[in-house]
Parts: C-alpha cells; sequence; structure tokens
C-alpha cells in the first residue's frame, strides 16, 4: 500500500515563507497560498467496510497536542484502503479494494472533488482498473494521471484526469508474470504499490508476489508505462516487497518486504530509474518468535530518519539514516493497538498516526526532531477498521 515521503517537486519546509508546497501520504499533495503554518490540519481516513467501516472518515489534527477529532464521513465508498490526492488538493482517489466490479472481474477507482474550506468529499465518477484487488494509487505530479497497482492478477494501470478531476478508462495497462518460492503467497504476481519518483519521470512498483520492484519508465503526457533498463531489481527470495519510499534527496529509496519482516536501503539513479540495495536489516527485534509481516515504511521530512510498521508484533521501528543511506537502529515503539497497516508522519515532523486496522482506532505520536525517538500523546481515536491516512493541505 505514495506511501509518502516528501519530494524535492513538494517540499517546502514549515517556516513560514509563504506558499507551504508539501503532499502526504497515503500519497503526496501540494500545499498552496498558506502564509502561515496552519494551526491544525485535515485527516482523511481509507477504512475496509467488510471490516466495519463506513467509508472515508474527515479528522482534524491539532498541532499544538497532538489530538485527533472526527468531523465527517463519506458514506457508501466500498473498501476504499487506499487514498491518493492531486497536487493541487483539489482531488481525492480512492481505490476500491474488490475483486468484482459490475459484475465483471477487478476493482476500481472512485474521484472525488473536495470543498476548499470544508474538506468534504463529492463524488464524481469511478473507473475499472483493470485488475482485481486494487491496493495503491498514486497522481502524477501534473495531476493527469491516476497509477493504480492491482494486487489480484499483478498489474498496473494508468487511468487519465479529466477536466473536472473524473477519472476516464484506462490509456496503459502493464502485467506482470512469474511467482516466488512462497507458494501460498506468491504463487503468482502481486503488485503491491507503485511509486512515482520526484522527478515523475520513472515509476517503481513493488511486486509481492515476485520478489521484484519493477522499473518504469513513465511518459507524463501520454500517460504510458515501459520497461526500464534494467527493467526490475530482485530482492531476498522470499521477501515480499510490499512498499517502498524515497528519501527526501531523491538518492536513496527504502523498501519493506511483508513476509521476511525485513527493509532494504537503495542507493537510486533518477536518470535510469535504477536501484542498486546498499543494506538490508529487521524491522523486527532479536529474538521474536512470532508472527508478524511489515507494513508501510516512510523518511522522516528533515531525511534523517526511517519509520517501519510491524503487523503481529505492532509496532514502529525506527532507524536512523546516514548519509551514505546506510541504517543504524534507534528503537521499536509499540503501536498501542493491533495491526498497524498503515501510519503516516504530517508535514511538520512533529507527529506520526497510526492505523490500527484490528482494534479500529488511531494513535498520534509526537516525534522527538533530534533523536527520532516517538512518544504516545493524547487518546485514541475511535474509527472502524482504519487502513490509511491522508493528510490535506488546510483551507484558503
Amino acid at each position: 500500500m505514495r506511501e509518502t515521503n516528501w519530494t524535492r517537486r513538494e517540499l517546502m519546509r514549515l517556516t513560514g515563507l509563504g506558499a507551504v508546497g508539501m503532499g502526504l501520504a497515503c500519497t503526496r499533495s501540494a500545499w498552496t497560498g498558506a502564509p502561515q503554518p496552519p494551526k491544525e490540519l485535515w485527516v482523511y481516513v481509507g477504512t475496509y467496510t467488510s471490516g466495519q467501516g463506513e467509508g472515508i472518515y474527515l479528522c482534524r489534527l491539532d498541532l499544538a497536542t497532538g489530538a485527533l477529532q472526527q468531523v465527517g464521513l463519506t458514506r457508501g465508498v466500498v473498501e476504499p484502503s487506499f487514498l491518493a490526492m492531486d497536487p493541487m488538493g483539489r482531488y481525492l482517489y480512492a481505490v476500491n479494494e474488490l475483486t468484482e466490479f459490475e459484475g465483471k472481474p477487478g476493482g476500481f477507482v472512485s474521484a472525488f472533488r473536495i470543498h476548499p474550506q470544508t474538506r468534504e468529499l463529492t463524488f464524481i465518477n469511478q473507473q475499472p482498473t483493470q485488475g482485481g484487488a486494487p491496493c495503491h494509487l498514486d497522481v502524477a505530479a501534473n495531476g493527469r494521471f491516476v497509477l493504480v497497482a492491482n494486487y489480484v492478477g499483478g498489474t498496473v494501470s494508468v487511468l487519465p484526469v479529466l477536466p473536472e478531476g473524473g477519472l476516464g478508462a484506462a490509456v496503459d495497462v502493464r502485467r506482470h508474470e512469474g511467482s516466488g518460492p512462497n507458494t501460498r503467497r506468491q504463487e503468482g504476481p502481486h503488485a503491491h504499490q507503485v511509486v512515482l519518483d520526484a522527478d515523475n519521470r520513472h515509476a517503481l512498483v513493488s511486486d509481492l508476489g515476485l520478489d521484484k520492484i519493477m522499473l518504469y519508465r513513465f511518459d507524463g503526457e501520454q500517460g504510458r508505462l515501459t520497461p526500464a533498463e534494467p527493467a526490475w531489481v530482485s530482492t531476498q527470495p522470499g521477501s515480499g516487497p510490499r512498499h517502498l519510499t524515497f528519501h527526501p534527496n531523491g538518492r536513496f529509496a527504502f523498501g519493506i518486504h511483508e513476509l521476511s519482516s525485513t527493509i532494504t536501503a537503495f542507493a537510486y539513479d533518477p536518470r535510469l530509474g535504477a536501484l542498486e540495495a546498499l543494506q538490508t536489516v529487521s524491522a523486527l527485534p532479536g529474538g521474536f518468535t512470532g508472527t508478524s509481516y511489515g507494513a508501510d515504511i516512510h523518511v522522516s521530512p528533515d531525511g534523517r530518519f526511517l519509520y517501519g510498521s510491524n503487523r503481529g508484533h505492532d509496532s514502529i521501528v525506527v532507524h536512523a539514516i546516514d548519509s551514505s543511506g546506510r541504517l543504524t537502529y534507534v528503537e521499536h515503539v509499540p503501536t498501542r493497538g493491533r495491526w498497524p497497516r498503515h501510519f503516516t508522519l504530517e508535514p511538520t515532523g512533529r507527529y506520526l498516526l497510526v492505523a490500527n486496522q484490528r482494534t479500529h482506532d488511531i494513535f498520534c505520536f509526537q516525534r522527538d526532531l533530534e533523536t527520532g525517538r516517538l512518544t504516545p500523546v493524547g487518546e485514541a481515536l475511535k474509527i472502524p477498521a482504519p487502513v490509511c491516512l491522508l493528510v490535506a493541505p488546510p483551507p484558503v
């Protein structure tokens, strides 16, 4: 399931320097027209409606205290398990993680218009994704295309954005082939995430079923994907790559692997769209013998620390990042709930929010900007089956 980090094209720190250009995850989004750092932020929460969720929830985060409050709900959205926003913060896109759409195999994506003041969502339209169980999506920097990863069948599709924010039929679909050594989980390809690099010249797709991160050149004018050279980088056999995030400097990337609960640091060549593994570390503490799966991964806005979530061990692992892109362990922090499928860092870097899917809650942690360590603050916000957190730009 861009589990995001900030990139060069959208990163201006919240220091009161005029317009703020940032985006946050589940994906990137631009902040414009904010003369001062905001006092509060709006957070969209994607849920599994099969797990008691009622749609897409809207919450408010108080940046003075870290308190999170539900303020709205868009009902009738089926399985909105991952969310993304266009670069101007005008439209929201949600995967509908289904294996059947209108009687035909496959899932779809729903498009919504965002009210500029209230942040309420108005449905525009939806389109099939040309694959089953779409689980991640990203929006091109020019706002003209939405890229979708489909878990079932291992396809990646590109949908054009229409003038009023709606979606057109897919203009390109890429289908992966192969399998991995884990016969239960890797019987075929399973595209789990598609993320564009800072220059929007390459799309990287983590395929859990193939133990590969597929590398594509992306044509931002036509919406076409072409295999890069090389066309993929392999991860350790049976690791199951799930999510990838970029360092703000664009020279490093970090991937978390679901099946092996490991994290790999990569050097990234933005000219070729190529990855080179530098180091692989465990996402779990030494001596842990239970069952756990790596889930989400993010870099702090200052680029100094890496965070990853563990479902089963139910923790956030923290690593420091050195100038070479290598990792040094800092700590494990319990998420105060079960099954942290997704988490996010808000753009000031002061707070980290964790969505615990199985205990139906979201917790806020304050982040020490010098050490990277996390401290829980406030009370849990109860949301049924939360699985994605997307910070919206403030109203203007």
